[in-house]
């Protein structure tokens, strides 16, 4: 018998409940994976409350975990049973064991451990096609990226220094600022003390900037589409203040011809070639030092609600992790 933690019911941290669960064995393209640690994600709070639709109930949320690989069905070929390996944008990791599509599972490379793994796979790999694709940045722009002090924020502030860009980032408090400082945000701005935005103009000699990175939502959406500069492009991706309001899209004409994308994770990795690609330049630059995991929180994976009233709270900085004691 094995445990995980599971909702039965969409609500506040509350509902997460430490339950025994069976699983069975693993079928044509699958594997089963006891696993040491889950990475800690606002979309796991977007699943528990509700804002991303459960598939089912009871259901065991989160969407990134570190393991060791039990046993595999008919035709795997991306894993074998005793390799270490990690995987996001799954749903059910917050669970001692599991079983998932073998196609999903990346094998770990030798000096990067569990914990480290487990905090990056999810938010490294989001960093990645946010700063590499979605909007290729190049060395010598001036970007803005908000909760720069956040799991996604410290990991983006030194990619972004790495590729030669400078980098303005929000934050909520002083001490939030001088972390992103010291991951190479080159100008921190505490949104409760100052204006982001008169802040972002002053810096640009009131160019703006060619891209706002935002997972706030609904509180920095019509204060970032004023810090671009024409042509600019708006990548929402996050909704940890809520959702964004609906608005006419004849506001981005107004705005200097604006482009909007809310991408996807999903959607960047959608092929294996993608998600090989994503992964290996993602551990290339941790394995470097170029971008530094830190895991500042650790929590017990039945202790879930209580990291999730904390990740709410905004109690937390760089990544989470739980750990299963599996």
């Amino acid at each position: 018998m094995t445990h995980a933690i599971r909702i039965h019911e969409n609500g506040g941290p509350e509902v997460l409940r430490w339950e025994a669960v069976d699983v069975p064995d693993p079928g044509p393209g699958e594997a089963v994976v006891r696993q040491t640690a889950s990475g800690l994600n606002f979309i796991d709070v977007y699943f528990r409350t509700g804002l991303y639709p459960a598939p089912s109930f009871p259901l065991t949320i989160g969407n990134e975990g570190v393991g060791v690989v039990e046993a595999v069905g008919d035709g795997v070929a991306e894993a074998a049973v005793g390799d270490r390996v990690t995987y996001c944008m799954s749903l059910g990791s917050y669970a001692q064991r599991r079983i998932i599509a073998s196609r999903l599972l990346v094998k770990i490379p030798d000096g990067i451990g569990d914990e480290q793994a487990a905090a990056v796979m999810l938010k490294g790999c989001t960093v990645q096609y946010l700063i590499r694709r979605t909007h290729a940045v190049q060395p010598g722009e001036t970007v803005l990226f908000h909760a720069a002090a956040g799991g996604c924020g410290l990991i983006a502030c030194q990619w972004l220094k790495h590729l030669g860009a400078t980098v303005i980032g929000t934050v909520g408090t002083r001490e939030k600022a001088e972390l992103a400082r010291a991951h190479g945000c080159d100008h921190p701005i505490v949104y409760t003390e100052e204006s982001f935005v008169d802040r972002v103009k002053e810096l640009t000699g009131g160019k703006g900037v060619p891209v706002v990175y935002d997972s706030v939502g609904k509180d920095t959406f019509d204060d970032s589409l004023r810090c671009l500069q024409p042509r600019g492009l708006m990548v929402s991706f996050g909704n940890a203040s809520g959702a964004v309001e609906p608005f006419r899209p004849v506001l981005l004409a107004q705005k200097g011809s604006l482009f909007l994308t809310r991408p996807t994770l999903a959607n960047y990795t959608a092929t294996r070639q993608e998600l090989e690609e994503t992964t290996a330049e993602l551990f290339d630059v941790v394995g470097s030092g170029a971008v530094r995991i830190e895991v500042n929180q650790t929590y017990a994976l039945q202790d879930a609600a209580e990291a999730h009233r904390d990740l709410e709270a905004r109690r937390t900085t760089g990544s989470t992790v739980l750990l299963t004691g599996a």
